[in-house]
């Protein structure tokens, strides 16, 4: 008799749990690079290895993972990985990793799972890579009609400037997160400027320069959570709307006082609530309900857009007319308590850290038939998004 068949035989007095369950308990590998562990190029950016997570960071996941009656181990998403994943054998992978290099490193560990068929959490191949490429997602959205500003990418430095786009503009790498690379010198006034910051980050990071018309405005971060028909899966299906996803609070990011005014980058990233600099941070934020309604909507637009699956974290700002501009999505946002944005916005909205987690490990389970669905009317099955034979290697 299992955990789950325990507790039902001391609760037989209350009405039965509709939740969708396991059969069994799972052991689950949580992948991740580690901090002051993983590898990093000897002529890197001074910032590089920025968005890899702390050892403490993945000990809060596996306790929270642990608390529903699951096994856990933690797997370092380096060159060893295919091992062992293949000593470990997981039920499903709940994935944080970053990658170590390349284009599409936040990629490297989904294509992993995939071709061993393993089941893993969060979005899937594609969707990881095109969510690293800004320039990329800014395409994609604008294909898609979803406003975002004006931009250039710039791979040698030297191409000629569009001649639509106006200054001041805002010049960062086009392929990193956590603010990489982004600073006061990140806004450029004129053409002069806007060169030398352009071959700075492409001689630093490597990689081309993304340039965008600088929006002046309130800056904001909306979290994702769900998909279509989530509640036929989730944990907790009040917290879910009719569309499928959580309706989150939002998050204002007040950079006035920051240590780079103006900037929410790499730096103030890294700053805790009372340090010098911090910026101030808002939740909810104080927004009308009909632009609260509708920087959700963009949100859950631009998610979609790119195939993102269950849980994004998708950053905006406001133009000199006070309209919203999608910046860029994190398709695997942040996951330290009590510090990253995801996590804030969810503890305002009343979600515990440990729901966080559960709901996006039952999240991914639901997508390769881990789970029971939910009895219902005219409800067959669950929708799977990526069922895939087991495969032991």
């Amino acid at each position: 008799m299992d955990i789950h068949e325990t507790e039902g035989l001391m609760k037989e007095d209350e009405p039965p749990d509709r939740s969708p369950r396991p059969a069994r308990s799972w052991r689950v590998a949580v992948i991740a690079n580690v901090r002051g562990e993983s590898s990093l190029p000897q002529d890197g950016p001074s910032d590089a290895g920025a968005e890899f997570d702390k050892i403490e960071t993945i000990q809060a996941i596996q306790r929270a993972i642990e608390s529903d009656g699951h096994r856990t181990v933690f797997l370092p998403a380096n060159a060893n990985l295919p091992l062992a994943l293949r000593d470990e054998c997981p039920d499903i992978c709940f994935n944080i990793a970053e990658g170590e290099g390349g284009d599409g490193r936040e990629a490297q560990v989904p294509a992993l799972l995939e071709l061993m068929h393993i089941p893993y959490t969060a979005s899937r191949v594609t969707a990881n890579a095109i969510g690293l490429d800004k320039t990329m997602t800014k395409r994609i959205w604008r294909q898609n009609g979803l406003p975002t500003a004006a931009f250039q990418e710039f791979v040698t430095g030297f191409e000629p400037l569009d001649p639509q786009l106006s200054f001041p503009m805002f010049v960062k790498p086009a392929r990193e997160g956590t603010g990489m690379g982004m600073g006061a010198d990140s806004v450029v006034h004129n053409e002069n400027e806007l060169r030398r910051r352009v071959l700075w980050v492409i001689s630093i990071y490597q990689q081309p320069a993304l340039v965008e018309e600088f929006l002046p405005g309130r800056e904001f971060t909306i979290g994702v959570l769900g998909r279509p028909g989530a509640d036929l899966v989730a944990r907790r299906p009040e917290l879910y709307g009719a569309d499928g996803f959580v309706h989150f609070p939002t998050l204002e990011i007040d950079n006035q006082a920051s240590v780079t005014p103006g900037v929410y980058g790499h730096i103030a990233k890294t700053l805790h609530e009372g340090e010098a600099g911090v910026p101030g941070f808002l939740c909810p934020a104080p927004v009308s309900a009909e632009l609260n309604a509708e920087l959700h909507r963009l949100a859950v637009r631009a998610h979609l857009a790119v195939n993102a699956l269950d849980v994004s974290r998708v950053d905006m700002r406001m133009d000199a007319d006070g309209k919203p501009r999608l910046l860029e999505i994190n398709t695997l946002p942040g996951l330290t308590p009590g510090f990253s944005d995801l996590c804030v916005i969810a503890g305002a909205y009343g979600m515990s850290y440990q729901d966080l987690i559960l709901e996006i490990l039952y999240l991914g389970a639901s997508r390769y038939g881990m789970l029971e669905p939910r009895p219902g009317p005219n409800r067959i099955g669950l929708p799977q998004l990526a069922r895939m034979p087991r495969q032991r290697v």
